[in-house]
């Protein structure tokens, strides 16, 4: 009886592996829209591993995780330590949906083509100095916005912006990515591994801007440094003369007076709660709901076209996904990863380091960061303790790892997704090839400066 327990765990792991692997395969090569591909991979998970192996109507349930929508933590919290669910992160969905709302109805009132005239006219309309602010910009907001938000709304000014000084906006997206992920790891609030590891090892946000926000920093000097190299060429010599009087004052650009108010008004809430949720106690997804029904509301007759241009093909490619990393987590893969770090690196704080941030950075590349370094901590906290190391210095390691790995391919992180699939409504397609070849490089410049930085510093 317990060998064939066994027998049945152990099938369920392989299916849960060779299921992720495909659906990664199939995601590569565009053969099928990738939410048609998540979905299928989603539904084999569900009838193949937790149904004809594991037999398990309860890892079903967690991995669908409805029940969290009508629980109260999903709109308030009270303090208490965030806990990672298995499966679905429906707080991501409602959330994503809820700013993709508020973006369109900002769009629609002029709003950013009215905000990136204002930027281009203060650089005087020079590409390489709008490709550098918007950079930092990216950092800077993705510090205390969440980074899915820094990129829905940049990656729009973008390419408003780039159908007016007819340049390419693609390099301009793929590097406000990356520094959405880069700021997003200086800050507690800033990246969602960031407050499970702060929460649930007790730092303050001040530990983390002085501790990962100093590295964040130095390593965005780099990364600036390395984009502006990478991209200059193709910014310039695809852009198009163009005569700065012939340009419209960017106080043409405004459609609807009142809606552009309103915008501002709806984006300035959207900022200070987002900003403040550590202390009002308000979850994203609350937010997320409050904010996409004001813009409806106030939107009044044009609600129903705001809800028909949601990107309902990125959200339901969010539910797949989860769906299909919540079968590595019930088959227990993610532990047997995290497991494996406390093996191999034996007593040796060093190697410890090298493990947890580059296993922590390749591991999500490709799967979702917030249960990965969820599954990492206790392991972390056991490390520590066995080995007499302050956790500090193994919690920095991994949330860097986690942080800014995801960085590396097209579904990393959530702010990759977002953005490709801004680049893609607007007619330009951001292939894995294309990504990769930019973004990886960048992803191993940070982990090394990261790495260097623990090791100079604390040991």
């Amino acid at each position: 009886m317990v060998r064939q327990s066994w027998r049945k765990e152990i099938m369920a792991q392989i299916l849960a592996v060779i299921i992720f692997l495909a659906m990664f395969i199939l995601i590569i090569t565009e053969i099928w829209e990738r939410h048609i591909v998540t979905l299928g991979c989603a539904l084999l998970t569900l009838v193949l591993v937790f149904g004809l192996c594991m037999h398990s109507p309860s890892a079903i349930i967690e991995t669908l995780n409805i029940h969290s929508i009508f629980s109260s933590g999903f709109w308030h919290t009270a303090g208490e330590a965030s806990e990672a669910s298995a499966g679905i992160n429906w707080e991501t969905i409602v959330f994503i949906a809820g700013m993709m709302i508020m973006v369109e109805g900002m769009a629609k009132s002029g709003f950013f083509r009215w905000l990136c005239m204002k930027i281009a006219k203060l650089v005087k309309y020079q590409i390489i100095p709008i490709f550098i602010t918007f950079m930092l910009l990216s950092f800077v907001l993705a510090m205390f916005i969440d980074s899915i938000t820094v990129i829905l709304f940049l990656a729009a000014v973008t390419v408003e912006l780039s159908q007016l000084l007819k340049f390419n906006p693609v390099p301009m997206i793929l590097a406000e990515i990356f520094c959405a992920n880069l700021g997003g790891s200086a800050t507690m609030c800033g990246d969602p591994p960031n407050i499970i590891i702060g929460t649930s090892l007790g730092f303050s946000f001040a530990d983390f801007v002085t501790n990962t926000g100093l590295i964040a920093f130095i390593a965005l000097v780099l990364v600036v440094i390395y984009f502006y190299f990478v991209f200059r060429k193709e910014l310039t010599e695809n852009a198009g003369k163009i005569d700065p009087s012939t340009l419209p004052d960017p106080s043409e650009a405004i459609t609807d007076k009142r809606g552009f108010i309103i915008s501002w008004i709806i984006f300035l809430c959207a900022v200070v709660l987002l900003v403040s949720h550590s202390q009002t106690g308000l979850t994203v997804s609350c937010i997320g709901v409050f904010i996409a029904a004001v813009t409806l509301i106030t939107a009044s007759k044009d609600a129903l076209e705001l809800l028909k241009k949601v990107d309902y093909k990125t959200l339901l490619f969010f539910v797949g996904l989860f769906v299909v990393v919540g079968g590595l987590e019930q088959t227990g893969i993610l532990t047997i990863l995290a497991g494996f770090i406390g093996k191999v690196s034996g007593g040796n704080l060093k190697v410890m380091i090298a493990i947890i941030i580059w296993v922590s950075a390749v591991a999500s590349a490709f799967i979702d960061n917030i249960p990965f370094a969820a599954t990492m901590i206790p392991v972390i906290d056991s490390l520590a303790a066995a080995q007499g190391i302050d956790i500090s210095i193994l919690a920095w390691a991994l949330a860097m790892g986690t942080d800014i790995g995801g960085s590396a391919t097209p579904i990393g992180a959530s702010a990759n997704v977002v953005g490709i699939a801004t680049a893609a409504k607007s007619g330009h397609m951001i292939k894995w090839g294309r990504y990769c070849k930019t973004m990886a490089p960048a992803t191993i410049i940070v982990i090394f400066v990261s790495m260097f930085m623990i090791y100079a510093r604390y040991l």
